[in-house]
């Protein structure tokens, strides 16, 4: 079995478990008997409404993910126990791998015809797997408790065919105490890409191991910055591709002018080996537009002041979008159970308090008294930024060769990014192989 590759096998007698941290640990697995006195049961409840009760027949469904390996498998497991005691006769047999090794394994198991009964999916994947009809269609479900931005990003052509586990978005983080050195105000909502650059340059005249911001020149971070200069990689209706627009080409000159130019972002060698994090943490950069699954990291890390705004725009806002699908096997023969779970998981008030008070990632629904105990959390102080930055989400074009389209237009980016090609060359480039290569509607 792959590295990485950590089995949690959760059932109803569990009372505790050991959460692996490391996702290079061995192989472990734990089975129990369930509640009601039944091993591993696999008869469907044959219900239709997504419900389970204490008079139903007990039933085992198997769910597999990758978001809780590393440090979140223990508040997963504590999950399925709320779960659980609300339905006792849905005994889940958690099985969380390494993202690494999770869509090879999966992409094994879908072929197979061995896909446990309900799993999660990245968003880049999700569009592929809705096409080629090996998950269920969720539109009867009860969807009333989301955030409607995180679900209207798993329903293809009018149909719900994933449910959104998580909810994440980008800020930027700033050094307070460089900002205090330079003698620059501190960000703020207002901000536009000019006030970057003019910040930017007064924290690296500061030294020369001083660095004003770090952005990465990649497809995640390009598609969000040409949303903020009004441009698209798509047109209206997802027919053509717009990759070479004049707004992505302005949006992509700031970005790699920023390199090769005014040197307030670093080369690849003036990083040595250094990661982007690793950069901020050394309190050398002044900000960095990252997600806001790094606060407790830099929590932890940074022996400096932090805080956060919106990130800026330019002739409009716009911030990153990163949600996870919960989606059912289209072959399940269980298909009422594993909905039953994956809403529970998703949007219950119970799972979404749990996720928080970890401080994982940002459940994707909409009641804000539960939300709210988010805020209570510093860092940073500017918690609310958080939130604020919801109303500017911008998803990512969605189609079946999204993994496509994004190695191409990084491949083109990262040689306009080192000067070998022009910003201009590189995204027409860009255009022409996805124009060869994807098909569109």
């Amino acid at each position: 079995m792959k590295r990485g590759f950590v089995i949690l096998l959760i059932t109803a007698m569990m009372l505790g478990l050991v959460a692996c941290g490391n996702n290079d640990t061995t192989n472990t697995s734990q089975n129990t008997q369930n509640t009601a006195g039944t091993t591993d049961t696999t008869e469907n409840t044959g219900k239709t409404d997504s419900s389970t009760t204490d008079t139903e027949e007990p039933v085992t469904i198997t769910y597999c993910n990758f978001n809780a390996s590393g440090g979140n498998e223990a508040t997963l497991a504590s999950m399925y126990e709320a779960f659980h005691a609300e339905y006792p006769n849905i005994t889940v047999e958690i099985e969380t791998v390494a993202y690494s090794d999770y869509f090879t394994l999966m992409q094994t198991r879908v072929a197979g015809g061995t896909a446990p009964d309900c799993y999660e999916l990245n968003i880049e994947n999700f569009a592929s797997y809705a096409a080629k009809g090996v998950i269920a269609d969720l539109s009867a479900s009860d969807t009333s408790k989301f955030n409607t931005t995180a679900l209207s990003a798993f329903n293809v052509g009018g149909t719900q065919y994933g449910l959104p586990g998580n909810f994440s978005n980008v800020v930027l983080f700033f050094n307070k105490d460089l900002f205090d050195q330079a003698g620059v105000s501190y960000p703020d909502s207002s901000w536009t890409w000019e006030d970057v650059q003019a910040a930017s340059e007064a924290i690296k005249a500061l030294g020369d191991d001083y660095y004003g911001i770090y952005a990465p020149i990649t497809y995640n971070e390009f598609f969000k910055v040409a949303a903020q200069f009004g441009g698209s990689l798509l047109n209206s209706d997802k027919t053509a591709f717009t990759i070479n627009s004049a707004e992505n080409i302005a949006a992509a000159q700031m970005m790699v002018d920023r390199i090769l130019v005014s040197n307030i972002q670093p080369t690849s060698e003036q990083m040595g080996g250094m990661g982007d994090w690793d950069l901020f943490e050394s309190g050398r950069l002044g900000m960095i537009p990252t997600g806001i699954w790094a606060f407790n990291t830099f929590t932890d890390a940074c022996d400096f002041a932090w805080d956060i705004c919106v990130e800026p725009g330019q002739t409009q806002k716009a911030t990153h979008f990163f949600s996870n699908a919960l989606v059912v096997n289209a072959s399940s023969e269980k298909k009422d159970a594993a909905i039953t779970w994956i809403t529970w998981l998703a949007s219950s008030d119970e799972s979404a308090q749990l996720r928080i008070a970890a401080g994982w990632d940002l459940p994707a629904i909409n009641n804000q008294d539960v939300l709210n105990g988010y805020l209570a959390i510093t860092p940073p102080e500017n918690r609310q930024a958080v939130f604020d930055s919801l109303n500017y989400l911008v998803v990512p074009p969605i189609i079946e060769d999204y993994s496509m389209m994004s190695d191409i237009i990084t491949d083109k980016l990262s040689a306009a990014a080192t000067g070998t090609m022009t910003v201009q060359e590189a995204l027409d480039a860009a255009q022409s192989e996805c124009e060869a290569q994807i098909t569109l509607q």
